[in-house]
């Protein structure tokens, strides 16, 4: 599913509680159309829409965008067996959310630490 070493090149994820498109579209490598079009073909892409029908997303969001990229251009699936894979997943997606989000947050730890030690 979403392997450490898969998004090792894609940048941290702030600790925020919403990101907009283009902070989305950084933090993925994935351009804002496709985005779009995404949440369109993904059920489980739901961003928060508000004033002007702007679309903010929220950490999970992120990092299920990371999932489907993983899928789509790491190991080969179509956009059909992507579906597939993260609805069939759900349970052992979870997990690797989990993971994904206790990484994170040890590297933004170390992050702070090496600030306090200065």
């Amino acid at each position: 599913m979403l392997e450490p070493g898969n998004n090792d090149e894609l940048p941290p994820i702030p600790g925020k509680r919403y990101f907009t498109i283009g902070e989305v579209s950084e933090l993925c490598a994935v351009k804002p159309h496709v985005l779009r079009y995404w949440e369109q073909e993904f059920p489980q892409l739901k961003p928060v829409k508000r004033r002007g029908n702007r679309r903010y997303y929220q950490r999970q969001d992120v990092l299920i965008i990371r999932q489907i990229r993983s899928l789509l251009y790491d190991e080969g699936f179509t956009i059909g067996g992507a579906r597939q894979r993260l609805m069939g997943d759900h349970a052992k997606s979870d997990l690797s959310q989990s993971q994904q989000i206790i990484k994170q947050l040890r590297v933004e730890l170390e992050q702070v630490l090496k600030i306090l030690r200065r």
